[in-house]
Order: C-alpha cells, then sequence, then structure tokens
C-alpha cells in the first residue's frame, strides 16, 4: 500500500484555451477511499488518468509513495485499474483473465495459483473460474474486472465509473462489495463517479470537481452538512438544495431570524430541512402554495409556490401526508438549517 501525492497538477491539451485540469493539490492516505465526482467533463476522469499514467502531467508533481512516478509507464507505477466496460478478454476463461498479467511478469506458477484462488474466495466467484466473460452477467464481470486488479496486490486501486454499466439493483450490490471489498483489504484507492449517491456511501473523503478545479474536499458528511460553494450545495444532495434570496426569507421571517453576515444574499435550504410543523427550536416560516405532490415510497416530494420566487422550492417530507394540490401552508427551516453563500463569489459566508 502507499500514499498517493498530487502537488498543483495540471493538465493542457495541445490547441485548448483552457486547461482540463487546473492546479490540483491532494494528499490521499495509506489505506483511504477517495472518491472523485463532478459533472460530465469537469476533469475527474483526465485526473485519474494522470494518476494512471494514460494522461501525460503537463506540470506539477505526483508521487506514489515516495516516487515522483511523473514519467514512468504505467506497468511501473504498481497501480492496478479498474475500468466502466470490464475490458475482459472475451477468449479466455475467468481463471486466464486473472492470471493474465501475473504469466506475462513470469510469476512462478504457484504464486499465480495463490493468488487467482484467493481472489476468486474474496470475490465469490470460485465457480466461473472455467467459464468466459459471455457467460457472465455484468455484476459476475465486474466482480472479475476487481480480481484481476486484486491478484496484482498493488500499492494503488484506480477506479474509472465501474458501475456505471450496470442496472440500479446491481450497483447498489456492488457499491456494497467494492466498499466491504476495500476495507478488508486497505488498499489506498481512488475511485471516479458522476453519481452523488454512489460518492457519498462510498468515500472516505469526496473531492468535489467543477471545471478542472476543486470545489470542495471533505467527509460525505461534511460535504453534505456543510457545502463551501453555490456549486456543491446544489450538485450533492437529491432532490437539489433550494436558493432563496436572503431578503425574500427576512420579509417572510416575523423576527425569526437567526443572524447572518451582510455579505450573504443567498440562503440554501435542503429539502428535508423544510418542516410542515413549527419545530420545538428557533425556526424561521415560509408561507407557500402546494403545487405538486411527488409520492416516493416511504417519502414524499412536495413542490411548493413561494409568492415572487420564480423558481419552486421542494420539500421531502416523510410518509405521505394529506396535503392538497393548490392549497396554502407554512414551511418551518430551523435556524441551524441555514446555508448562507454570497452571489458574486458562490462561496459560504457566515
Amino acid at each position: 500500500m502507499a500514499t498517493i501525492t498530487m502537488d498543483t497538477l495540471e493538465k493542457t491539451y495541445p490547441g485548448a484555451a483552457e486547461p482540463a485540469v487546473k492546479g490540483i493539490s491532494l494528499d490521499i492516505a495509506d489505506g483511504e477511499l477517495i472518491v472523485l465526482v463532478g459533472p460530465s467533463g469537469c476533469g475527474k476522469s483526465t485526473l485519474l488518468r494522470m494518476v494512471a499514467g494514460l494522461e501525460t502531467i503537463t506540470s506539477g508533481t505526483l508521487r506514489i509513495g515516495e516516487r515522483v512516478v511523473n514519467r514512468l509507464e504505467p506497468a511501473d507505477r504498481d497501480i492496478a485499474m479498474v475500468f466502466q466496460n470490464y475490458a475482459l478478454y472475451p477468449h479466455m476463461t475467468v481463471y486466464n483473465n486473472l492470471a493474465y498479467g501475473l504469466k506475462n511478469r513470469r510469476f512462478p506458477k504457484a504464486e499465480i495459483e495463490r493468488r487467482v484462488q484467493e481472489a476468486a474466495r474474496i470475490l465469490e466467484i470460485d465457480a466461473f473460474l472455467g467459464r468466459k466473460p459471455r457467460q457472465l452477467s455484468g455484476g459476475q464481470r465486474q466482480r472479475v474486472a476487481m480480481g484481476r486488479a486484486i491478484v496484482r496486490e498493488p500499492a494503488a486501486f484506480l477506479f474509472d465509473e465501474p458501475l456505471s454499466n450496470l442496472d440500479a439493483k446491481l450497483r447498489v450490490q456492488m457499491r456494497v462489495e467494492i466498499r466491504r471489498l476495500q476495507r478488508r483489504l486497505r488498499t489506498t484507492s481512488l475511485y471516479v463517479t458522476h453519481d452523488q449517491l454512489e460518492a457519498l456511501t462510498l468515500a472516505d473523503r469526496l473531492v468535489v470537481l467543477n471545471a478542472g478545479q476543486v470545489e470542495q474536499i471533505g467527509t460525505p458528511s461534511v460535504v453534505y452538512d456543510r457545502p463551501e460553494t453555490l456549486f456543491v450545495a446544489t450538485f450533492i444532495g437529491s432532490p437539489s438544495m433550494n436558493l432563496v434570496p436572503t431578503d425574500f426569507v427576512r420579509s417572510h421571517a416575523n423576527g425569526h431570524m437567526p443572524p447572518l453576515s451582510d455579505r450573504a444574499d443567498i440562503i440554501g435550504i435542503r429539502p428535508d430541512s423544510l418542516l410542515l410543523a413549527e419545530p420545538p427550536e428557533p425556526a424561521t416560516p415560509l408561507p407557500a402554495t402546494l403545487e405538486l405532490f411527488e409520492p416516493a415510497g416511504d417519502v414524499s416530494h412536495l413542490y411548493l409556490r413561494l409568492e415572487t420566487l420564480p423558481e419552486p422550492l421542494t420539500a421531502r417530507v416523510q410518509g405521505r401526508p394529506s396535503l392538497e394540490e393548490g392549497a396554502p401552508l407554512t414551511l418551518w427551516v430551523r435556524h441551524g438549517e441555514f446555508h448562507p453563500f454570497e452571489k458574486e463569489t458562490g462561496r459560504r459566508v457566515e
């Protein structure tokens, strides 16, 4: 196992007006699972490929362990990569897919057997070792792809959106599998996804990227509970965070308003922070009209119109309350659940 250290990494493609990756610095601890998350085109896969050696580094320094690896070939970096398309050899059995890289490195037969059998046992694919990839389900193929990485016993795992080709049920199962596996092996891991739920459930720490640069780094709970920018506030969380002008909230607060910085132009409110009943702790009322009621299993989504605001607000409430579309109602927000931002900079203020 090893640490991964990125020091102001930058990637500029020939002819590009701006860098795809803009001076990113990040320290990944030994055994830590870091998830890079962000929208398409934000630079997360480019950054992962720079670590893998599949993209050249324009500037900055990359270390894996104590070694500077900027100019090392991928095979010399002691990493293993898991791709979204599995990248299995269709003409080979599962056993030979797992063993192929070790055979190329001229490992002894006994060591190859030990590693393949151990990986198969860990991933519960022992029964499939004699099959070809076409005889496996998508989830089984992804396990084989992970097994091929495990047999390498690398310093670090790199995952490039490995679950994006699976259906929703399998994605949930494989998320659990990957997290269980990483905790068991304690291998340093860098994982790329655009799926925020995947990111929140897998990561020791999240790195939220936007337009080639870091918006925020932190544990999933910190990033969710205390977003540092408007981008993070609206990207992380589903349904997305509501954004309301501070002046509008003040005009309806009836004196029930927490102290906020004069620079706070916008207040962010999580959908599950909008309450139908006044809580015992200090809270601010917001009068609204129920525009649409949407049952969603054990929760309901309420789409609410607030007077002059152009966009409706979304509330996420437990159960299926008895409410009529078109009816007025009052929502409450605890003072501790306001997220104040400055519009000009897009950054959080207190």
